[in-house]
């Protein structure tokens, strides 16, 4: 990670780390370093549903106009539209203003490549680099054009084909984000029973104690409404956690095995291969190691997942967040078409989405994020690292310690694999407390 753009963009309080003079540097920047060549570059703006993403929107306009660019405005719209718009549209960059699962003050511009691909790290250094050593965006009125088509192409981008849900009663939670508006209609137009909510964005309520990290709500609505599924995106919709019709949650991993295992007897999964981050839980490694489907390991990140499906040839990909990429369809992350690929399957084979799940069944993992704490120097941190060893010894071969820092949140991840709930919880509160002694500020 370089000076601004961490795993995913770059990412902070709005008017702290993140300012409207950054924003305007970092689009004069993009636009410079992903535009080479075009004397009028045209980059692709949309955004969640923040209070912060029109003052951010105005500032990434000067900035792109500095660089004799314009911008296409396709206003607010999850993550993975901007990618596929980006082509469709003939963009020579795509950029997105939001912060994705993070509470509503934090904001984050990241950006597509012409491909509609996430950039390398190559690139980002490049545009880090004019960050440095440019100078200051100067107080330009930005041209843009408003899209007015935007929704409709990507709707019809998630459904190519008609598909047949067959009314299967879908509770979606659109956590006040961007996908308020696509995605209740995406499942009403595949034939699902709809019942949506958090679809009342006010720029402040996004992500509040609603979305894919506060499954919750939607569980109660599930189980309130005798629906089939429930499905919870986040703040931008690159992802999903779902439930199931008892009320159980089917993360990431399981939903990147349940869709893999189906692919596989469809004779349709190329290398009978996924790729999977160190964070993948050892029920999901274990239930595609008895199905003879290899897992390939990543950095947390979905640029390194996508990275390593691109040199694999790998067509199937994710992370236990819910972020899963399927390159047969799509150049990034999208929690929309995922939830719609989870649905097809419960379609076509008839089954509940808590008998799907029992293929891939969790082992008892515990995650802690420890905040406040001086992340640059865990690496040296000796003492930490000395606990952790200790941890790893007595879980043996039936357990798993994961400590990293997180490229999206200032905390310090602390993840835990036992044979019990309890063994995990207490090894992991070990950790983190080694952690907060030795690190915290």
């Amino acid at each position: 990670m370089g000076k601004y753009f961490g795993t995913d963009g770059v990412r902070g309080r709005y008017g702290d780390d993140l300012t409207v003079d950054l924003a305007a540097s970092l689009g004069h920047a993009a636009a410079l370093v992903l535009a080479r060549g075009h004397p009028r570059p045209r980059v692709l703006i949309g955004r969640d549903t923040r209070a912060s993403g029109e003052p951010l929107e105005q500032a990434l306009i000067a900035g792109i106009a500095r660089a004799g660019g314009e911008a296409l405005l396709a206003g607010v719209i999850p993550t993975p539209a901007v990618a596929h718009l980006t082509h469709v549209y003939d963009c020579q960059a795509g950029a997105v203003i939001s912060a994705s699962h993070n509470p509503a003050p934090d904001n984050g511009i990241k950006f597509f490549g012409p491909d509609g691909r996430k950039l390398p790290d190559a690139v980002e250094d490049d545009i880090e680099s004019i960050l440095e050593h440019g100078d200051g965006p100067d107080d330009v009125p930005g041209r843009a054009e408003k899209l007015t088509d935007a929704d409709e192409r990507y709707l019809s981008f998630l459904q190519p084909e008609a598909m047949a849900l067959n009314g299967l009663r879908v509770v979606v939670d659109c956590a006040n984000g961007a996908s308020y508006r696509v995605a209740p209609e995406a499942y009403r137009r595949a034939g699902a029973d709809v019942i949506a909510f958090a679809v009342d964005p006010d720029g402040s309520n996004i992500n509040d104690g609603v979305g894919s990290t506060h499954p919750d709500p939607v569980r109660e609505v599930v189980l309130g409404h005798s629906a089939n599924i429930g499905i919870a995106h986040d703040g931008d919709a690159d992802r999903l956690i779902a439930v199931d019709e008892r009320g159980e949650l089917v993360d990431g991993d399981q939903i990147l095995a349940i869709c893999a295992l189906e692919a596989k007897a469809r004779h349709a999964l190329p290398g009978n291969a996924v790729v999977s981050t160190v964070m993948a839980n050892l029920g999901f490694r274990r239930a595609m190691a008895d199905a003879g489907i290899e897992v390939v390991e990543t950095a947390v990140g979905d640029r390194y997942v996508l990275e390593a499906m691109l040199e694999r040839e790998i067509a199937m990909g994710g992370e236990q967040s819910g972020h899963l990429i399927f390159l047969d369809h799509h150049t990034t992350g999208d929690g929309i078409y995922t939830a719609l690929r989870l649905l097809g399957v419960m379609s076509s084979t008839g089954k509940t989405l808590s008998e799907l799940a029992a293929a891939a069944p969790r082992a008892p993992q515990i995650l802690l994020n420890v905040p406040d704490v001086d992340r640059e120097r865990l690496d040296d941190a000796t003492v930490v690292w000395d606990e952790v060893r200790r941890v790893e010894s007595e879980l043996g071969s039936d357990g798993r310690v994961l400590l990293r820092v997180s490229g999206t949140e200032p905390v310090v991840r602390v993840m835990v694999e036992a044979t019990t709930d309890a063994a995990a919880s207490s090894a992991a509160e070990r950790i983190a407390k080694a952690v907060r002694e030795t690190l915290g500020e």
